[in-house]
């Protein structure tokens, strides 16, 4: 029996400050290129946080309105803003900067965060007041230093700034004096995934409606590998969320596939369920560092915002059929092979065609497919183009190809059956997930009967190989029957067998007395 998808999360961070000291086109900018221009400008293009939440895709990837709603408002949509912007949504929330980083202090387990006294004390009320912050995280927080001690820290401890606006509130403290994979840079990459995997697990958790001693096992999938030197990307993320988050009986492992990351985990996380080995198994994936500003030179170059300013992050508590919600489809997922190849079409066909005709189905029996959903007001200006209407063109000619549909009809299936993108380029947070959301309620309202997760990834960054990366699935109506305790034997068809049993028992008994009579 198929397990099914409970509850889902999507979060964002608005971190302007650390797109100029922590981006990777930033800080290498001013390593290369000191007195560029850019470096000057960039400032200039920063959004404040109530341009941010009223960013009409932010507002989307929370839930506050679907992608039909996004691709109704005319594009592009930098120079536009919501008329009704929320920091909190259907599936999360848009959190500023400086309630993030009490949140990554109270994410810190070795006192290597340190924030200044005053910003704590100012910031600590109107955090406390987040529906997901309980008292347990509340207590982790420190009293807070001097400026003057955590300008030391900088200065002389080689700690890397935590700025809000032009003043610096606190820092992040390297944990070796000569490990390079224990240095405050890298730290403060891994506690910053850490801290924002921490909001979309809280977040997921509670929409799920399951209490935190529900969870027994969590999967982080983000882009980040924690270790030391003996062992660089050893993990495990996903024990440490689950520890701030307040999982008691969670178990816990990461899943690294670049971009496909996430897709595979889902794909682990079904299994896992499915085997019965975990009941309710939460996949979670905190924002990336290094991404933001990624296309900043072009925007900036354009007149624009630099869009690239949020942290994303989300979670999709997968759980034991329970009889009702969307049930993801372990028999027909599609795979791209070692021995698939670099060639887009064959990637798409991998991903998409193979597993459909295994199913006895075609390219038009999908109702939406969710590859990698990239937002293109951020692509387009940096030459990438639109990065989801690109998958959409591929399998619809794929439909062609297959005789499955006419080349005329190929504009109208990519609005049919194809999505506008709303996700942050944050490398493994576009591909294909932050479409789980609408496509869980979609099925539950019986709008949809089938939705194709696709997430692709590229390999060849690592240089070990030149292969790409891809795993697809879908999410199907629940078959109405609820998972039993033993032998996979559902609840439903043991009433079922309680009800006949009963029936023909009184039947019996009737057929008795009529006897006697």
């Amino acid at each position: 029996m198929n397990s099914v998808v409970t509850g889902t999360s999507y979060v964002m961070v608005h971190v302007p400050d650390m797109v100029m000291n922590n981006g990777t086109t930033q800080t290498t900018e001013r390593v290369v290129n000191p007195n560029s221009e850019y470096l000057k400008e960039a400032p200039k293009h920063l959004r404040s946080y109530e341009d941010a939440l009223a960013y009409y895709p932010n507002q989307c990837y929370i839930g506050n309105i679907t992608p039909e709603e996004l691709e109704a408002v005319p594009f592009p949509w930098y120079d536009k803003k919501s008329d009704k912007p929320e920091r909190y949504g259907h599936f999360g929330e848009i959190m500023p900067q400086d309630e993030f980083y009490l949140l990554l202090q109270i994410s810190d387990e070795f006192e290597l965060v340190k924030l200044e006294k005053d910003f704590i004390a100012a910031t600590r009320e109107r955090f406390s007041q987040n529906p997901i912050v309980t008292e347990h995280m509340l207590s982790r927080l420190q009293e807070g230093l001097s400026e003057e001690e955590i300008s030391h820290l900088v200065k002389d401890e080689h700690a890397e700034p935590l700025l809000q606006g032009d003043k610096l509130i606190g820092c992040v403290k390297r944990a070796h004096d000569v490990d390079p994979n224990l240095s405050a840079h890298v730290m403060l990459e891994n506690l910053v995934a850490k801290a924002s995997g921490v909001l979309a697990l809280a977040h997921g958790v509670k929409n799920s409606g399951l209490s935190p001693e529900d969870i027994d096992y969590v999967i982080d999938c983000c882009e980040e590998a924690c270790g030391d030197m003996n062992q660089r990307g050893g993990g495990n993320f996903a024990k440490s969320l689950a520890e701030i988050v307040g999982l008691p009986n969670a178990n816990g492992s990461d899943t690294r596939g670049f971009c496909a990351a996430p897709a595979h985990a889902l794909v682990e996380a079904a299994s896992y369920v499915q085997a019965k080995a975990f009941k309710h198994v939460a996949v979670c994936a905190g924002g990336c560092t290094a991404k933001l500003g990624m296309n900043g030179k072009d925007h900036v170059k354009k007149d624009m915002p630099i869009l690239e300013d949020m942290l994303g992050g989300f979670c999709i508590v997968v759980s034991e059929n329970d009889g009702k919600s969307p049930e993801i489809d372990l028999a027909h997922i599609g795979c791209h092979t070692v021995g698939t190849g670099s060639a887009p079409q064959a990637v798409i066909s991998a991903l998409v065609t193979e597993p459909l005709e295994k199913a006895g189905l075609t390219i038009l029996d999908v109702d939406k497919y969710s590859p990698e959903m990239q937002n293109p007001d951020i692509t387009k200006p940096a030459g990438a183009g639109n990065v989801p209407e690109a998958n959409f063109k591929m399998i619809g000619a794929l439909a062609v190809k297959k005789g499955w549909l006419e080349k005329k009809e190929l504009l109208n299936f990519i609005k049919e059956h194809g999505l506008t993108g709303y996700a942050p380029t944050q490398g493994h947070i576009p591909s294909g997930v932050p479409y789980i959301g609408f496509a869980r309620e979609n099925i539950l309202k019986g709008e949809m009967k089938r939705v194709m997760i696709i997430g692709k990834g590229s390999l060849f960054l690592g240089r070990l190989t030149n292969l790409f990366d891809g795993i697809s699935f879908m999410l199907i109506p629940n078959s109405g029957e609820e998972a039993g305790e033993e032998g996979g034997v559902s609840k439903d068809s043991i009433r079922k067998l309680i009800a006949e049993s009963l029936r023909d028992f009184a039947a019996s008994l009737c057929a008795s007395e009529e006897e006697k009579a």
